[in-house]
């Protein structure tokens, strides 16, 4: 009985052991982790993929905290790991190991029914840091300009605040929202809104592509864009096991029709 009750026991925590290593638990950006890595994830599974996925989109500061406390084996950032996160995986004993997996395009969004087409890159830094306040200040229709942005946690916060507003804060009437999804629903909703998404969300209902000094997003060619910048994935050393097949699939030419379908761009 003794040794039937020890087998037992053996037997659950390898049943519980490759449960755990048969599902990746993903964290961290919400450009990547609303859309795109759930699409390639499907896509993986249906090439034969034994694993399952357990994908949460926070913000890219999540991707290494949850690293750093060992609650997931990916992190997915839409910009390049910070010094202090850095820090803070090494006190944890984690070697951060980066995988740029594709290019996306910060895109700025109005209302569909504003005449606004485009703003200078002076003019974008002006209306998100609160200085320009009236869309009359910029050719449109007189009403107080409603602006979007995303919140703390967000790689594209940072990003944005870095790449169009030489790293001045935001104005203290903008809005922060969890997700790319949430400012186009806002801004398509409020015809004096203004917000930037990633490009995959540029399609969403009521909105429309506010060009900046003439420049647009152009997958065709992603780097001559003001604002386009390379997202990553993070894990703990060099992947291994299904981390390493989740990853190579991402990179393959397979991954990449997902990449290109999802309204990001192939790093080849």
């Amino acid at each position: 009985m003794k040794y039937a009750i020890t087998a037992l026991i053996v037997s659950l925590v390898a049943s519980a052991s490759l449960q755990a290593q048969s599902t990746l638990r993903i964290r961290g950006s919400d450009t990547l982790g609303a859309k795109l890595i759930p699409s390639l994830a499907e896509s993986f599974k249906k090439t034969g993929g034994k694993v399952s996925f357990d994908i949460a989109a926070e913000g890219s500061s999540t991707a290494f905290t949850n690293l750093a406390s060992g609650t997931a084996e990916i992190g997915m950032s839409s910009r390049k790991v910070k010094p202090d996160e850095k820090t803070l995986c090494r006190s944890k004993s984690i070697d951060l190991n980066e995988i740029e997996l594709a290019w996306d395009m910060i895109t700025v969004i109005a209302n569909k029914n504003n005449p606004v087409a485009d703003l200078s890159k002076k003019q974008i830094m002006q209306i998100f840091a609160g200085d320009i306040t009236d869309w009359s200040e910029v050719g449109g229709t007189p009403g107080p300009i409603s602006v979007y942005t995303r919140n703390t946690s967000s790689g594209t916060y940072k990003d944005f605040m870095t790449m169009a507003m030489k790293g001045r804060e935001y104005g203290k009437n903008s809005q922060k929202m969890a997700g790319n999804e949430q400012i186009a629903s806002e801004v398509g909703s409020n015809a004096n809104g203004i917000g930037y998404i990633g490009y995959a969300y540029a399609g969403a209902k009521g909105v429309k592509i506010v060009s900046i000094g003439g420049s647009s997003p152009n997958p065709a060619a992603v780097k001559d864009y003001v604002l386009s910048r390379p997202v990553f994935l993070y894990t703990n050393g060099e992947p291994a096991g299904n981390v390493k097949a989740f990853i190579d699939f991402c990179l393959s030419p397979a991954g990449n029709a997902v990449i290109a379908k999802g309204g990001f761009v192939s790093v080849k």
